[in-house]
């Protein structure tokens, strides 16, 4: 598996999924039908993987003792254009979209690596409010009214209660709820100060932002860090996901996150489910919320609606969701 590496540029949020064997149907770049469209999710194909990528550096940051109050992010600098696509995450038990995940695209449609491959050192804060600003702003525009999941890299983040006035500004324009925002913080992302990490998830609930725990089980801390910053929502990994309908010990991990988040009230969604037996499986185990190919790719400046969700049904029941 490809991880992000100390001193790699990124852009939009990040980790990276083994496509074994090749690219599936659902994987291939022109999977939803527009050409150089990402990979699975918000995936870039790199030498036989699928990467995920994600708002903010890994990378060190620069010294910012004196670029106080959001300076970086407020200096004027140009951004390049892109825009973001939504993919919907499913409640299978109500039968219908709980949220939408926004993912960056060049503004033709173009995929991730498009737009990453802009980002510099001196446009990475710029670019990384410019994400939240655009994914709140094309939500309110196309009238979302589920949740809306914004990924960042706290690495990204050096002074919370500063770095996220942009973000309020951007909802208080454009009249988008604080309550209907969520942040995901990739698991993965190697993490120097967990204090520093737990003060960004503090500030962030103050606003009234829920908080997500992205790619979970195939990070670095896992468990640990769940107990650490106690999220609203854990998002488990398609690692994990592929093939869990003919492999238990998967199915079985699965079913005990489930039960865990059933425990502590913390919403578990299953990410990356590509194919119906994997979603009758993960509903025999009592999963409620799935995101993946299955029910829809991205949408490129749309909204998925509830009607175009394929839902499966259950078996002998064909009017109930699965």
């Amino acid at each position: 598996m490809i991880r992000p590496q100390p001193g790699q540029a990124v852009g939009e949020l990040a980790l990276s999924r083994p496509s074994e064997g090749g690219l599936t149907p659902s994987e291939h770049p022109e999977a939803d039908g527009r050409p150089g469209a990402n990979a699975h999710d918000r995936r870039t194909r790199t030498g036989g993987h699928v990467t995920k990528v994600s708002v903010g550096p890994t990378r060190a940051l620069p010294a910012i003792a004196d670029r106080t109050g959001c300076g970086a992010c407020r200096d004027g600098r140009p951004i390049f254009p892109f825009t973001m696509a939504f993919q919907p995450i499913v409640d299978l038990q109500d039968g219908r979209i709980d949220a939408h995940e926004a993912l960056v695209r060049g503004p033709g449609g173009e995929g991730a690596g498009h737009v990453l491959d802009q980002v510099r050192p001196e446009n990475t804060y710029a670019f990384d409010q410019a994400c939240r600003v655009k994914a709140i702003e094309l939500a309110a525009r196309l009238g979302l009214d589920r949740q809306l999941s914004i990924n960042f890299l706290p690495n990204a983040v050096y002074e919370p209660r500063a770095c996220i006035q942009t973000t309020l500004e951007a909802a208080a324009r454009t009249g988008f709820p604080l309550d209907r925002l969520t942040f995901e913080i990739l698991e993965s992302e190697t993490i120097a100060d967990i204090g520093h990490l737990v003060n960004i998830v503090a500030e962030y609930r103050k606003h009234g932002f829920k908080i997500a725990l992205d790619d979970f089980a195939t990070g670095y801390s896992g468990l640990a860090r769940m107990a650490e910053l106690r999220p609203d929502i854990v998002k488990i990994d398609r690692l994990l996901v592929k093939d869990c309908d003919a492999d238990r010990h998967r199915l079985a991990i699965i079913a005990g996150m489930v039960q865990i988040g059933a425990e502590l009230g913390i919403k578990v969604v299953v990410e990356g489910v590509e194919r119906l037996e994997e979603v009758q499986a993960l509903r025999s185990v009592g999963t409620r919320f799935i995101q993946g190919f299955y029910f829809a790719k991205p949408s490129f400046e749309r909204i998925t609606l509830d009607a175009d969700i394929p839902w499966p049904v259950r078996p002998n029941d064909g009017a109930h969701p699965a």
